[in-house]
């Protein structure tokens, strides 16, 4: 039975370019196109995928929100999330939301294939180099401080470092100043910071932010 597969990114060029890897690599399949979370979210009501590929960067919408919203309509769901972002920033966090797998829009074509048939037939899939990262912090114990933040909090923590206002950042993120002023606070507490430049700076150093 040909595969159904749905793929979210807001770049039309990503989503036919893994068309084209998985036509040739793993045969004809029946292809979805997602270039918005609503899009996509409304297509997850509408069909049962067989394999969600989701960019995590998507305009508007928190990409691990959108995670999560789709693991809450159809828990079973395998969603493999391909990112321009390294895996030191999202892996974990995106795994943890309900991912099956986490993989890096600079992979190979044979690393792609590779995810896209663990994840399909109900594996997990996750690079040799993260899962050796997974396995010395289960044994070490040790967490990054931006680690130690909330799914939300490093959302803000990105949108400080990127120059934004707390004004502009509630509006981005619709809700009120005083709201994100508390999760202002409560990252600087948890890092041990006291300014943005800090912050800043902490994320440049760390690739949180381009």
């Amino acid at each position: 039975m040909m595969k159904r597969i749905l793929l979210v990114d807001d770049h039309e060029v990503v989503r036919d370019g893994v068309k084209r890897i998985v036509d040739k690599q793993l045969g004809p399949a029946n292809f979805g196109d997602a270039g918005s979370a609503a899009e996509a979210l409304a297509l997850v009501r509408e069909k049962d995928w067989d394999l969600v590929v989701l960019d995590i960067s998507l305009a508007g919408r928190d990409g691990l929100e959108v995670l999560k919203e789709m693991k809450n309509i159809r828990p079973h769901l395998p969603v493999l999330v391909l990112s321009m972002h390294s895996e030191d920033l999202f892996a974990r966090r995106a795994l943890k939301a309900g991912a099956a797998g986490y993989i890096t829009k600079n992979s190979s074509r044979a690393e792609l294939t590779k995810a896209v048939t663990s994840v399909i037939r109900g594996g997990v899939y996750v690079s040799n180099g993260l899962a050796e990262k997974l396995v010395v912090n289960l044994r070490d114990g040790d967490r990054l401080p931006h680690e130690t933040l909330s799914d939300r909090e490093l959302e803000v923590l990105r949108l400080l470092a990127s120059g934004n206002t707390v004004s502009e950042i509630a509006d981005k993120l619709v809700l009120s100043v005083g709201t994100i002023s508390t999760h202002r606070a409560r990252i600087l507490a948890k890092m041990r910071m006291k300014t943005n430049a800090e912050l800043t700076y902490y994320a440049i150093q760390n690739r949180l932010v381009e």
